[in-house]
């Protein structure tokens, strides 16, 4: 069996907590834009990605001069008719007089409350492709004349650039790992729902964990994207041990534990096979699949890492991967009760999982339902 890569661990870790990534580069081009006579009121950047097999529209980056004015929001683009114009037309949005929102929980509401006054959006896309939405947003009302756009011009097309070459590396990635999967699915008993859900899950413990940690909504949503390639490596076990019904033998587990290693060195043959050396987070994709059966107390495998030093998106993927296995119906079982499982996360809180992922996923149990309940497994033929 080949071995785990040492550089497995997530050696970007204080990369990542500082914004990592593009989060980075943004927040340094927010820096040198509000150095500029007559951009220095250009108080926030952000960009939004869309899902266009869900329609979702979620934050991504941002850099703000000043507070956060709100957390991380996931909503369907033709929930915004003035954003969904945009990303139809091309036609940049130029909003100099923010007013108040049907929502009074919503963004444009954080916005106002934070002080913004104005607002400049414009699409990301390649050409039928829309990768997402740009937004400047200024605290002085009227600020976004033909002469603000026109100097910001070269930096909304820079920025454009980069979000562009990084998602279509990480969209080539998720397309060559998601066929191995296909031909995966058609061998073990996972399911494209249950893969669905359980990257959902991912997103809600992430995304909870992100706000304690002050991590990035970059980090939240690739920790999201790459979750359901977490057993990519079982495409290389044999069909008599991967089928098997019952209990496996030491020989045959270890085989099967086998599959982590193999993972691991499928993202790197494609990564470098596909020249994706630029792969966004690649680490994170590492750690995802190479440490999401690693346990807290040091228990797990392939390396017996235990605690911090188990990366934090493996500890993420391990719980949620968990919740949904205890939670679905297999051939060998029936479906626990969410009740059940939640006892049982609690109970191996500390020893099998991260305490704080448990934590994450369960403190808002209508969220687990309402992924339930939109991803549900197709009934028995």
């Amino acid at each position: 069996m080949a071995a785990l890569s040492s550089d497995t661990r997530p050696q970007d870790d204080a990369w990542v907590a500082m914004g990592g990534g593009l989060a980075e580069r943004l927040g340094a081009l927010h820096q040198e834009i509000r150095g500029i006579p007559g951009l220095e009121a250009v108080d926030r950047i952000s960009v939004a990605v869309h899902d266009a097999g869900t329609d979702q529209l979620r934050t991504f980056l941002e850099a703000n001069a000043g507070p956060r004015p709100f957390d991380r929001v996931s909503d369907r683009l033709q929930h915004h008719a003035a954003l969904l114009h945009v990303a139809r037309t091309g036609e940049p949005w130029v909003d100099n007089a923010i007013a108040g929102p049907e929502r009074s929980d919503g963004p444009g509401a954080q916005l106002l409350l934070h002080g913004f006054r104005s607002r400049y959006v414009v699409r990301i896309h390649r050409g039928t492709t829309l990768y997402g939405l740009l937004f400047f947003n200024s605290r002085r009302a009227g600020y976004f004349t033909d002469a603000v756009i026109a100097a910001l011009t070269p930096f909304r097309r820079l920025i454009d650039v980069l979000v562009t070459s990084e998602l279509t590396s990480q969209r080539a990635m998720l397309a060559a790992v998601r066929t191995a999967l296909q031909v995966s699915q058609y061998r073990d008993e996972e399911t494209g729902a249950h893969l669905d859900r359980m990257s959902h899950y991912a997103e809600l413990i992430a995304q909870r964990v992100a706000l304690q940690r002050g991590l990035s909504d970059e980090y939240v949503e690739y920790v999201f994207q790459y979750a359901p390639l977490h057993d990519v490596g079982k495409v290389a076990i044999p069909d008599n041990i991967l089928l098997k019904p019952g209990r496996l033998e030491p020989a045959e587990l270890e085989i099967m534990r086998g599959h982590v290693a193999k993972g691991v060195e499928i993202i790197d043959a494609m990564v470098r096979d596909h020249g994706l050396e630029a792969l966004p987070l690649r680490s994170v994709l590492r750690n995802v699949v190479g440490c999401h059966h690693e346990c807290y107390d040091g228990s797990g495998y392939p390396r017996g890492l235990a605690g911090e030093d188990i990366p934090l998106e493996g500890r993420i993927v391990m719980v949620a991967d968990v919740f949904d296995a205890l939670t679905s119906r297999r051939p060998y079982k029936e479906a626990w009760s969410n009740e059940e499982a939640t006892a049982f996360l609690r109970e191996h809180a500390g020893r099998k999982f991260d305490p704080a992922c448990v934590e994450a996923l369960l403190a808002d149990p209508q969220a687990i339902l309402d992924i339930q309940r939109q991803f549900h497994d197709a009934p028995a033929a």
